[in-house]
């Protein structure tokens, strides 16, 4: 599976955009700072299907983050709230093209949030489980405390109870030993893949096993063995890996200051190719449309690393040749 052609801009002008699930043929889009729920109607314009409330103006690198969808259409959302961190489930009321978003179900909150590394991708597994990514909050040594939900991915129900067969009795948390987790994604296999940002040193794609200790703030990159490894390692300046979708055998990797298009075979997973370098500038998250084609957030407004260009942010889509 490859990218193919130019990218084509869906819509232009939103404002720090994080993350794109697909309501049947409807996608929905976060923007981080304003916590504005978007959908991209099919006529290309966007309306506002509702705003997640009660978010911590303080955190850079916090706000309305990542969206999930079950299978009875309920949207999930991971925000930064005033108390921290927090799991939100809402119902989509309407059609698409007249949706609107309902009262939020808090499914988990108090996980901590900090100014940075607050994480924020959430994902349904194959085990019909919700996982959700938590970084350090920049207090790196939460990650390696198994009592901490900072630094870790979270595997909670669809109702934010804690597994039964999670690998530690009565806790949320499934690996740890995380910097700050931006993308989620399943092989057809049952394989989890997760992309993290490092620090100076190393950004990583990690096979994430249950109860596996991936070495932060101990090891960042390759430990020699000491820790679980990455299957493939980038310089933060070549990648900075934000969201990542699977789509047949190959991993779709969205790089921010990279700005490329990064593809990573699921059978020979220490192998990449990289795409539209600075086509579109620093990308956020990836996902596949239901129309067959990838589709791209951009994260060029609302950082200190981006440069925005005209009609930024946007939604851009390319064709993939199979």
């Amino acid at each position: 599976m490859t990218p193919a052609g130019d990218p084509v801009d869906v819509v232009t002008g939103l404002a720090n955009p994080w993350s794109v699930v697909f309501l049947g043929e409807a996608p929905l889009v976060s923007e981080r700072n304003s916590g504005r729920v978007l959908e991209i109607t099919a006529e290309g314009s966007v309306r506002e299907v509702g705003t997640v409330g009660g978010l911590d103006p303080s955190v850079s690198e916090g706000g309305l983050l990542g969206l999930a969808l079950d299978d009875a259409g309920r949207l999930y959302a991971f925000s930064t709230g005033v108390d921290g961190n927090r799991v939100q489930r809402f119902e989509l009321d309407g059609r698409p093209g007249s949706l609107s978003l309902g009262e939020p179900e808090t499914l988990i909150d108090g996980i901590p949030a900090g100014r940075t590394h607050n994480g924020g991708r959430i994902a349904f597994g194959p085990d019909g489980m919700l996982y959700a990514a938590v970084g350090d909050n920049d207090d790196r040594e939460q990650a390696q405390e198994v009592d901490s939900l900072a630094g870790k991915i979270l595997r909670m129900t669809p109702d934010g109870e804690v597994p039964a067969d999670n690998p530690f009795p009565d806790s949320y948390v499934y690996s740890y030993g995380h910097r700050n987790v931006q993308g989620l994604a399943w092989a057809a296999d049952g394989t989890m893949f997760a992309s993290e940002f490092g620090q100076d040193t190393w950004d990583e794609l990690n096979i994430i096993e249950p109860g596996a200790n991936y070495g932060w703030p101990v090891a960042e990159g390759d430990s020699g063995g000491e820790y679980t490894d990455p299957v493939q390692q980038w310089t933060p300046a070549e990648a900075s890996p934000s969201g990542i979708a699977i789509v047949g055998g190959t991993i779709m990797i969205a790089n921010l200051r990279g700005e490329v298009l990064r593809t990573v075979p699921v059978a020979r997973p220490a192998e990449h190719e990289d795409h539209y370098q600075g086509a579109v500038g620093r990308l956020r998250a990836v996902a596949e449309g239901p129309d067959g084609r990838l589709w791209m957030v951009t994260g060029n407004t609302g950082s200190y690393f981006g440069e925005p260009r005209d009609g930024d942010d946007r939604v851009a889509t390319v064709a993939l040749e199979r």
